[in-house]
């Protein structure tokens, strides 16, 4: 996919971490051709996390991703430390920049040990090799000087080396069809749709199954009925927005699969057996019970918002309860401490890594605190989860 097409979500992300004043935003300048990173003798001039989303040639579409130093000091420094560390969590290949002048620090092999056990590949890149000379020994290991350009040719082919094996050949839903199968595609356009435009998955989808030569109907919950039974042949699959669900189950004949596009994302991006065991923690819930709901992405929240509004009045209805207790996460945030919560609603995560997806749902599994997905909950508590994991038959145990 080209540039233009790639979501930032399916790119290959790059991030560049090291201490302060080790030239890391310098390198990070000199692999892209681009001033991305501002750069100053000043130490800790990198504040905030900054991603930008470009073709990086031998690579194709990337993310780069440059990272506040991790020797900053104080209580604000300690929170970029931090924040560089969650970097990691969304981290394809991870490039580790060193002063060469100094020399590898404790702080260098305490990064470097975190990015082994959470099995990214890297490279140590010893930058400033101009004023000093190191003897690099290790494969993972080269010496560059983003002032003179020596080896920054040789640094992105590292990296490109590195990046083999992580193109994603997953499809969406495409690889449950045939050649010339229809997916109806049931787009609600309500209060709190985007004007003008299609949500993500929704463009994803219909782009996965034109790309395989599927045929995609887009259609409305309230022209469903009129939409099957204009067309001569039957779709293989329906395919809806989780908060039409329960309509769109209802007007669907029994002969034709359906799911939610919710749920196809916690497929290709998450553990959908996972989700689909989560679940039924809905029925254990007790009055004042925590419930964290957690959104990839970060939009102004309308007045109908399915996270903040939607949800909790549909599991208000489902147990009962009405004074269970909320808490959201949006965008890159997710909470450090899960415990606290009997389970964990999340979105499909169309705007998150497949590296940053499957971290959340280890921490949740690490935890022991079950978690699901908007889709799958939705479809549980209007009582259409089986059929709707029909498409599934690999998991269709689960619900048995």
């Amino acid at each position: 996919m080209s540039l233009n097409n790639t979501p930032s979500a399916d790119r290959l992300h790059i991030a560049f971490f090291g201490k302060r004043n080790a030239g890391k935003s310098s390198v990070v300048n000199a692999v892209t051709g681009q001033e991305l990173a501002i750069v100053s003798d000043t130490r800790g001039t990198t504040t905030d996390p900054v991603s930008k989303a470009m073709e990086l040639l031998p690579l194709g579409p990337v993310v780069i991703i440059d990272t506040p130093g991790i020797d900053d000091e104080g209580d604000l420094g300690a929170l970029r430390v931090k924040r560089s560390y969650q970097v990691l969590n969304k981290t394809d290949i991870a490039v580790v920049v060193i002063d060469s002048v100094i020399g590898m620090t404790a702080e260098d092999k305490a990064l470097i040990e975190r990015i082994k056990e959470k099995n990214i590949p890297y490279v140590i890149a010893y930058n400033k090799n101009d004023l000093a000379s190191i003897d690099v020994k290790d494969s993972h290991e080269i010496l560059v000087s983003a002032e003179t350009g020596d080896n920054i040719n040789e640094l992105k082919e590292k990296i490109a080396a590195l990046s083999k094996g992580h193109e994603n050949t997953k499809t969406i839903v495409s690889h449950m069809l045939k050649k010339d199968d229809i997916a109806v595609l049931v787009v609600p356009i309500d209060e709190s749709a985007p004007k003008g435009r299609l949500i993500l998955p929704q463009q994803q989808t219909i782009r996965d199954l034109l790309d395989h030569h599927c045929i995609a109907v887009v259609t409305q919950p309230e022209e469903l009925t009129q939409t099957l039974e204009a067309l001569k042949k039957k779709p293989a699959v329906v395919i809806t927005d989780s908060q039409a669900f329960k309509r769109v189950s209802a007007d669907t004949p029994d002969d034709i699969l359906l799911t939610s596009f919710s749920i196809l994302f916690a497929n290709y991006k998450g553990n959908l057996r996972l989700a689909v065991e989560g679940v039924k923690a809905i029925d254990t819930l007790k009055s004042g019970d925590k419930v964290l709901i957690s959104e990839g992405c970060t939009h102004h929240r309308q007045c109908g918002d399915i996270g903040t509004v939607k949800l909790p009045k549909l599991i208000a209805k489902y147990t009962g309860l009405s004074d269970l207790q909320y808490e959201w996460t949006s965008g890159t945030g997710f909470a450090d401490k899960l415990t606290d919560y009997k389970m964990i609603v999340h979105c499909g995560g169309c705007m998150l890594s497949e590296r940053e997806m499957q971290y959340r749902l280890k921490c949740a599994q690490d935890e022991g605190v079950p978690i699901t997905n908007y889709g799958t909950a939705i479809a549980y508590m209007n009582g259409i989860l089986k059929r709707s994991l029909d498409i599934f038959p690999e998991i269709a145990d689960i619900l048995r």
